[in-house]
């Protein structure tokens, strides 16, 4: 089967750069006939993405900080009055103080606990409530999480209990929003060496551990990533909703390394 995307329109949310998994599954959706826009914060991060966004032919680029319900606002009746409806979101945001991603988690602050919290769990929440107003055919919401939600990950820290609040809400949201046609998934790649994972504690290690150890012998991909996502937002996954998918390879299975890495 050949994934199409013709036709469809969608908002992704939190590309930082190329080697971003936002900008993975953004390009894998163009490439499939998608009309993007797209979101960013600062204008450091507007400066990267545009080469990245006229690249696939989007001319649509709103400044949102997901904290502050007027800047979201401002986004989402930008796509409105530009577009009229959406057909998907992709949500690849997620915060912590990168200071406290090494050592230990009972050091973790109230201040970042609350942020982090924030950020990368409640504004999928808030994206999905603004998204489904403005879905009227039904459509498609995707975020993105890591297997540091359930399984303790050396100095993941309070990401892995962001991503498994963000995981517990994708599975709510997908209740919520069936009745309206709206499918809500995560899609959970291994470790990738993006701007995001840099900031965790021994993430070269995590990377290498991972590569060797994976039944299929290496980390995910962005074209991986973004062929799941397409295959999620198109027609293809129609009856799919509610699901964390793991693009790792098969990582998650093991009980314990492969024995040439024990």
């Amino acid at each position: 089967m050949t994934l199409s995307m013709q036709g469809k329109r969608g908002l992704v949310m939190g590309v930082a750069n190329n080697r971003s998994i936002a900008w993975g599954i953004a390009k894998a959706m163009a490439d499939a006939g998608a009309e993007l826009a797209f979101t960013y914060q600062g204008a450091a991060f507007g400066e990267r993405l545009k080469p990245l966004a006229e690249s696939v032919g989007s001319d649509i680029m709103v400044d949102v900080d997901v904290t502050d319900d007027a800047s979201m606002d401002l986004a989402f009746n930008t796509l409105k009055e530009k577009w009229g409806s959406l057909d998907f979101v992709v949500h690849a945001i997620a915060y912590s103080d990168k200071d406290e991603l090494t050592g230990r988690f009972s050091d973790t602050s109230r201040e970042n606990f609350k942020n982090s919290l924030s950020i990368s769990c409640y504004s999928f929440i808030d994206v999905a409530k603004r998204a489904s107003e403005i879905m009227p055919n039904g459509g498609t919401l995707l975020t993105l999480t890591y297997q540091g939600s359930n399984r303790v990950t050396p100095f993941y820290n309070v990401m892995g209990v962001a991503k498994a609040a963000l995981e517990s809400a994708t599975r709510y949201l997908a209740n919520d929003l069936g009745p309206q046609g709206i499918r809500v998934n995560a899609i959970s790649p291994g470790p990738m060496k993006t701007l995001a994972g840099a900031a965790i504690g021994g993430a070269r290690k995590t990377y290498k551990h991972t590569g060797q150890n994976a039944p299929l012998g290496d980390n995910a991909t962005l074209e991986a990533v973004g062929g799941t996502a397409v295959y999620l937002a198109s027609d293809a996954g129609a009856c799919t909703t509610g699901e964390i998918i793991r693009v790792d390879g098969g990582f998650h299975v093991l009980g314990m390394p492969q024995p040439d890495h024990l």
